[in-house]
């Protein structure tokens, strides 16, 4: 473990754990035409020296490397279970976490942390970049040293954001409820259905009706059993039976979301509520998710929602896709009642969908 700032200080202590991504690159400058103009990771243990606005923070920082360091298009349910069990082994030790991600997988990873980490009482922020530190226009420097300053912060003697979420851009963002947008501007991520938590401008104004209180007597404890038998299933006009039923078909699949169109309806074909009824017969949980990015699902609302509540298709009201695929397998992970996964996916666990 690399300590950047050494000296004892009351103030407090983050650990920030580095898996990869575009932060953390630089450009090749070595003498090989093929290489120069490359992007490749550097020794973050060198981080200092791209961000020497650490060395003055009024906190102690320390950094973890997740090896392998990653691109973020790698992650899978195996880096967030190490995710979360380095913040199990360290608990204890640190007053908050910043988790230094790629953006292309950033929402799955907070959604799913949100889910594994029960009784959370301290932040876990993650960020990113769309540019690289070692840039000079890049937005690295100042989504670090926020989000540090987001994880540091305490109010009335207690963390102030005590939950996963996710800074960018000026925004801090409920983990749960973001989702990656734009891929060339530095707004990378928004929440259409949950206010943010905190801007930051000159001062940082916290949206504090809208951010979690937890209970800071329960114990802190990990969920690490995921199943990842589980898939999206985006429907579009013209989609064919065989299509449908080949994904249902998938040997060992346990859950489905269901992209759906507007307030969670879908094509009114007999076919489609039978192939999805007889998936459910076999135990597989299928849930309903508007493909609007600002939608919320409402089945009965209209003639062509009606039969999947009527065939046990569950709800997943205004969660966005990355929180209800996730959500699932943390649940499927723990559960082996079909009944019991899918009422406790239809309640809010950790802010994640609305009332």
């Amino acid at each position: 473990m690399l300590h950047l700032n050494i000296t004892p200080n009351p103030a407090g202590s983050i650990l920030v754990i580095y898996t990869g991504g575009t932060l953390g690159m630089v450009y090749d400058r070595s003498a090989d035409p093929a290489k120069t103009g490359q992007l490749m990771p550097f020794d973050f243990s060198q981080v200092i020296e791209k961000v020497p606005e650490i060395g003055r923070l009024d906190f102690d920082v320390s950094l973890i490397n997740l090896e392998p360091i990653i691109d973020s298009s790698d992650v899978k349910p195996t880096v967030w279970v190490r995710l979360a069990q380095t913040i199990e082994t360290h608990y204890d030790q640190f007053d908050s976490f910043v988790i230094l991600h790629g953006t292309d997988t950033m929402a799955y990873t907070a959604s799913a942390l949100s889910f594994m980490l029960t009784n959370l009482g301290k932040p876990v922020i993650l960020t990113g970049a769309q540019l690289p530190i070692g840039v000079a226009r890049t937005d690295a420097r100042e989504n670090l040293l926020t989000a540090l300053e987001i994880a540091a912060d305490r109010q009335d003697g207690r963390p102030a954001v005590p939950e996963v979420c996710i800074y960018f851009n000026s925004l801090l963002l409920r983990g749960n409820r973001a989702k990656k947008r734009e891929s060339v501007h530095f707004n990378a991520f928004h929440s259409e259905n949950y206010p943010h938590l905190a801007m930051a401008g000159v001062r940082i104004e916290y949206n504090r009706p809208f951010i979690a209180r937890q209970d800071m007597a329960l114990p802190f404890s990990i969920s690490t059993a995921v199943d990842d038998n589980v898939t999206i299933l985006k429907l579009f006009p013209g989609i064919k039976p065989a299509v449908i039923n080949a994904v249902l078909a998938i040997p060992g699949l346990r859950g489905v979301v269901l992209e759906t169109f507007g307030a969670g309806n879908v094509p009114t074909d007999a076919w489609l509520a039978e192939a999805l009824r007889a998936a459910i017969a076999r135990g597989v949980v299928i849930v309903n998710v508007s493909q609007c990015e600002g939608g919320r699902v409402t089945q009965g609302q209209y003639q062509t929602s009606t039969r999947l509540q009527q065939i046990g298709v569950v709800s997943g009201a205004d969660m966005t896709t990355e929180a209800a695929i996730t959500k699932l397998m943390v649940l499927l992970g723990q559960e082996t009642d079909t009944k019991s996964i899918e009422r406790q996916f239809g309640q809010s666990m950790r802010g994640e969908m609305g009332n």
